[in-house]
């Protein structure tokens, strides 16, 4: 079983900051990606950004230049920094990642999780 735990986000105003950290813990054999994805009120889920274990980005164009993504390997967490908030950024922002668990000796399963969600709410 692999685990995602998520913090931060909350309430920002415009032109703000706010950052989010999701940890991975559980029987990991190894991370590809992690990444961030976003839910707003009737609306579905969409790719805020993603960042694979050898620090390549994919990241929407909705928030490129504004949202950063940063990984450390060492502790299987990835960050999230929210820069120039807009209203807009408002939602449910879920963790994600993507890899291999321990199964047994020398056995690991494909694995995708996602995490519980953190609410930002960004003011006018």
């Amino acid at each position: 079983q692999v685990h995602l735990v998520e913090s931060g986000g909350g309430l920002g105003q415009a032109g703000g900051s706010l950052s989010l950290s999701c940890a991975a813990s559980g029987r990991i054999h190894s991370l590809n990606a992690m990444g961030w994805y976003r839910q707003a009120p009737g609306k579905q889920r969409e790719l805020v950004t993603v960042i694979t274990s050898d620090g390549s980005t994919n990241v929407a164009d909705s928030v490129k230049g504004r949202f950063n993504i940063s990984r450390d390997n060492a502790k299987n967490t990835v960050y999230l920094q929210m820069n120039s908030l807009k209203p807009e950024d408002t939602a449910v922002y879920y963790c994600n990642a993507r890899g291999w668990a321990i199964a047994g000796e020398n056995l690991q399963r494909s694995f995708e999780v996602w995490g519980q969600g953190t609410l930002v709410t960004v003011s006018s």
